[in-house]
């Protein structure tokens, strides 16, 4: 197998850690020309933007009469969901805060719930996964030896959230998605589709060793079809509708809420800062932050220098790894030396387990076709 030839896109800073990565006669990347063609032109966090956004929620708010919430916000004390649930306040809507508790929030996580719930006089409902089945789901995922770890995490958040809106009837679902700060999607070779529940089941067939009778589970076809075109849920991002300033944004909730800092994005979860700072990185050599950074330059928040800079540092320091290796090797019931191992194992992708790729790939053209989903993000 012929290695290929490292490269950086001359305008952001993915690079050929993306195998699939493709690059112009300028030396711009396929991630950059998506941004100024696809997305850029349809984007538009201006009063345009506004009058959408004001449109949309008069029509929650209609919808919405006579009940006690009229929308569900998942809220994970990150700055995206923290600052979708303030929108809402600001725009004189009636929200349930929505927290799914995968075992793993960071204090600071924690705090930011509290502050946020309390500040803004929202209700909140917390979903507690069922711990043993969680960790029974994650340790099958260390030994699939697949990059993707976090998707049983990821998969009860989304799972949960959809599940709980149809179940009881909400009709509209906020959420922090953003072109601003992830404009730049993570390649699936990075982090493969949290929603294919047929790989999940087979990972976990594979490596698990307890039934998973409370864990969520929602397949993408479902909450893409059955949850739309049937139980009538819409997927509402006010973020793209506003200007989306990260750090100001950030200040903003830390000056009226007393919201705390994170390192970097997602980090709100140890789990996760374990996972994009470490697991990835340090064994596949995939490391998400290209694409955040990227993100933050694109949009004129970040500047290629900087993040070249930020990128040419370790994501934490070594003694936090140390204290979080060990943290997550003692939660998975693992010693160090174990957990070591599974980091030594041979790597596998997405690619060596069912999936059901195929009709993800088929049902997206469909959708494209028909005009119900656009071709925005690569």
């Amino acid at each position: 197998m012929t290695l290929r030839r490292y490269q950086i896109c001359s305008n952001c800073i993915m690079d050929t850690s993306d195998s699939n990565i493709t690059f112009d006669e300028k030396g711009w990347c396929d991630y950059c020309n998506n941004y100024h063609t696809k997305i850029l032109p349809h984007w538009h966090p201006d009063e345009r933007g506004r009058q959408k956004l004001l449109t949309t929620v008069e029509r929650i708010k209609r919808d919405g009469k006579g009940k006690d919430h009229d929308c569900l916000i998942g809220l994970s004390g990150g700055v995206d969901s923290s600052h979708v649930a303030y929108l809402a306040k600001q725009y004189g809507l009636r929200p349930l805060l929505f927290h799914v508790d995968a075992g793993w929030n960071s204090q600071q996580a924690v705090n930011n719930i509290e502050k946020m719930v309390d500040g803004l006089g929202f209700d909140l409902h917390t979903e507690v996964i069922n711990w043993l089945e969680m960790k029974d789901l994650q340790l099958a995922f260390f030994k699939a030896q697949v990059p993707h770890i976090d998707t049983p995490q990821d998969h009860a958040f989304f799972a949960s959230l959809y599940n709980f809106a149809a179940k009881n009837g909400f009709k509209y679902i906020l959420t922090g998605a953003n072109y601003s700060t992830e404009c730049v999607r993570e390649p699936l070779e990075w982090h493969y589709h949290a929603s294919d529940l047929r790989q999940l089941k087979d990972i976990h067939r594979s490596f698990g060793t307890r039934p998973l009778k409370t864990f969520p589970l929602c397949d993408i076809f479902t909450f893409k079809l059955y949850y739309r075109f049937v139980k009538g849920i819409q997927v509402v991002k006010p973020l793209n509708c506003v200007p989306y300033i990260k750090d100001e944004v950030i200040q903003d909730l830390v000056d009226k809420f007393g919201w705390q800092k994170f390192a970097h994005k997602h980090y709100d979860s140890r789990f996760t800062r374990f996972y994009e700072g470490y697991w990835l990185p340090t064994k596949f050599g995939f490391d998400k932050r290209r694409a955040h950074f990227s993100s933050l330059v694109l949009t004129g928040q970040l500047t290629r220098e900087d993040a070249l800079e930020k990128i040419s540092k370790t994501a934490y320091d070594e003694e936090t790894v140390a204290q979080d290796f060990e943290y997550i090797a003692t939660k998975l019931g693992l010693t160090v030396a174990e957990l070591q191992e599974l980091m030594a194992g041979k790597n596998k992708s997405y690619l060596d387990y069912k999936s059901s790729m195929p009709m993800i790939e088929l049902g997206t053209k469909v959708l494209r076709a028909l005009g119900i989903q656009k071709a925005i993000i690569r």
